[in-house]
């Protein structure tokens, strides 16, 4: 049996409405553009209005729809059921796949948080995407109007702490739908403070202002305290419709998961963000936004050890 090529892979996950589908189709256009043959794989079961072209889709396999009306079970329950039933029929995802070996994958993944926080199946997924010669990235998408509510941004940080030590991939947290972020009312700090996770005893202070989360406070520290511990959260954020932020994401997808792109799209790209920008661009040259590329716990281990 020949050895399969290396396909290099974004995962795309976070929870309902935080824009995976627009981000894939957005992504996919871009890609294009570069010139980089992409393909983009839908595995919600419950996604029947897709703003791309599938290439793949888990509704040729099961849907959301005839898993609630057979089995009688709610959305949860039937996300739930489908994925399992997925990881039970991997060869007809490997059939599915074969013809698009070697090209640049979006997987595009359902909404459910539990999927990714503490239920397996999609890590077995991931793992055996792996044994396929797939190099994965997370993008874990969050909507960023969660940085308005104190409350709702310390649950976004233990969700994405939970879901990087789950999922163990390269992993990129992203804030998306940056350019709406000031419709949802002033941040109580500057937006640094939010994507860097910076010292967050000053979230605390302001949950303890909060005359409900105030009789939380040990409770609140104690969760503050884990995030803190692990060090392992941090943000970058995206306009889709931005050619200069979604750039700043690809480039550090491109870093996670050991894509090398060819002098072609090194040159398309720099004419490209040169005419988005008004002046000359170099790809190796410009910083990234907040380059919060993540690896999974053991890998940061191993690069501590040797220094």
């Amino acid at each position: 049996m020949s050895k399969r090529k290396v396909t290099f892979a974004q995962l795309v996950i976070g929870p309902p409405g935080s824009g995976k589908s627009t981000y894939c189709a957005g992504m996919k256009q871009f890609l294009t553009t570069l010139g980089r043959e992409t393909a983009v794989v839908n595995l919600d079961p419950a996604n029947d209005s897709l703003p791309y072209d599938c290439d793949v889709n888990i509704a040729d396999l099961i849907t959301l729809e005839d898993v609630m009306n057979t089995l009688k079970l709610g959305p949860n329950g039937g996300l739930v059921y489908c994925l399992e039933f997925l990881e039970k029929n991997l060869e007809w995802l490997k059939a599915k796949l074969n013809p698009f070996e070697g090209k640049y994958i979006l997987i595009d993944c359902p909404g459910q948080v539990e999927l990714y926080t503490h239920h397996k199946a999609v890590r077995n997924i991931t793992l055996e995407l792996q044994k396929w010669n797939y190099r994965l990235v997370a993008i874990h998408l969050v909507d960023s109007h969660y940085c308005s509510d104190a409350g709702k941004f310390v649950s976004v940080l233990l969700t994405s702490l939970n879901t990087m030590l789950q999922i163990e991939l390269p992993h990129i947290n992203i804030l998306s739908k940056i350019d709406l972020i000031e419709s949802y009312g002033k941040l109580a700090f500057n937006l640094d403070f939010y994507t860097e996770v910076l010292d967050l005893t000053f979230l605390l202070d302001h949950l303890n202002d909060n005359p409900i989360f105030s009789k939380y406070k040990e409770l609140n520290a104690a969760l503050v305290g884990i995030v803190e511990d692990y060090g392992l959260v941090h943000f970058t954020t995206l306009n889709i419709q931005d050619k200069q932020s979604v750039h700043g994401v690809l480039k550090e997808a491109d870093k996670a998961n050991g894509y090398v792109f060819g002098d072609k799209e090194r040159d398309t790209l720099e004419s490209l963000m040169s005419t988005a920008m008004g002046a000359d661009f170099q790809y190796m040259k410009y910083p990234s936004f907040n380059f919060t590329t993540h690896v999974d716990v053991s890998f940061r281990l191993v690069i501590l050890l040797n220094f």
